[in-house]
């Protein structure tokens, strides 16, 4: 019978770093059995140490607006971004820049924002980003990993959070915008969708209840809410769709369309997706938000 005192010290840190840095479990799986680590072992001391992870994660969850954490459960609503209230004015003053609220949804909850970027900041990203792109992937959903899938197909990279002083700038205006901790950030995405190239709907949560889904929860819990910001102005098409609301948000550069979801049920309405490019090029910068501090 296999126990977690017959576990070596020494492999159990290095597992603990490897699911920290993103790896898939079925990778760390299988090295720790390339390391004489008998499977049976190796799999149950994995599942206590992801189960550890998950259970940190719930203590150090913001506790809900007006509520105690402990009255959110794993199927109720997470703690949200909640960045304008009925008073707030419709042009917001942030890092020195006049942003503007161009239209509110209640229902899924989606704000458009104009001026969030200055037209040379996003000009920088794109090239700061240029030489470091390849072909986009996604969540995969049973091992954990990336993969690539056809309903995505633009190509893209990720900075490190604070990479340069100019991403460190956007990413804490966006928190402070937000009112979400900049911890809780993941690094930011840019994105190129060429001429024909979309990103099909989709939701931006991640499914509990997929055998992928606990490394990527052991990392900052769930997602609870995204900002599209757009570098540059396609001639034509490009747009975000939210099909459940009849919504299209144009992509106009220096603009954002921010959306939330409390929990990971399409009862949210937040299926969204990027549609086609039909002339010219499209980039964008993706900030996601997770409940709890994340990796930057």
């Amino acid at each position: 019978m296999s126990t977690s005192a017959n576990f070596p010290d020494e492999l159990r840190q290095w597992a603990v770093n490897e699911i920290a840095a993103g790896r898939a479990p079925d990778e760390v799986l299988r090295e720790l059995i390339d390391r004489g680590v008998p499977e049976e072992l190796a799999v149950d001391e994995l599942t206590r140490l992801l189960e550890s992870r998950l259970a940190e994660l719930k203590q150090q969850r913001p506790p809900a607006a007006g509520g105690d954490s402990s009255s959110t459960s794993d199927n109720g609503p997470n703690p949200v971004p909640l960045p304008l209230t009925p008073d707030t004015p419709n042009l917001l003053r942030v890092d020195g820049r006049e942003i503007t609220v161009l239209l509110q949804v209640k229902h899924p909850r989606v704000i458009v924002f104009g001026n969030l970027l200055g037209q040379d900041e996003c000009d920088k990203l794109v090239a700061l980003a240029r030489p470091r792109i390849t072909a986009s992937s996604v969540i995969d959903m049973q091992s954990g990993g990336n993969r690539q899938d056809e309903g995505r197909t633009s190509s893209g990279m990720a900075f490190r959070r604070g990479e340069t002083k100019l991403i460190e700038r956007i990413e804490r205006r966006i928190a402070a915008l937000l009112q979400w901790p900049y911890e809780n950030g993941e690094s930011l995405q840019i994105l190129r969708y060429a001429v024909g190239q979309q990103y099909k709907p989709h939701y931006d949560y991640v499914d509990p209840t997929q055998p992928g889904a606990l490394p990527f929860l052991a990392r900052g819990g769930q997602r609870v809410a995204s900002l599209v910001m757009y570098l540059n102005t396609p001639p034509r098409g490009g747009a975000t769709s939210f099909p459940d609301a009849g919504l299209e948000v144009a992509a106009v550069k220096g603009n954002a369309v921010f959306f939330s979801y409390d929990r990971a049920d399409p009862a949210t309405g937040t299926l969204h997706g990027g549609m086609p490019v039909i002339a010219g090029e499209k980039w964008v910068a993706t900030k996601w938000l997770r409940v709890s501090r994340t990796d930057p």
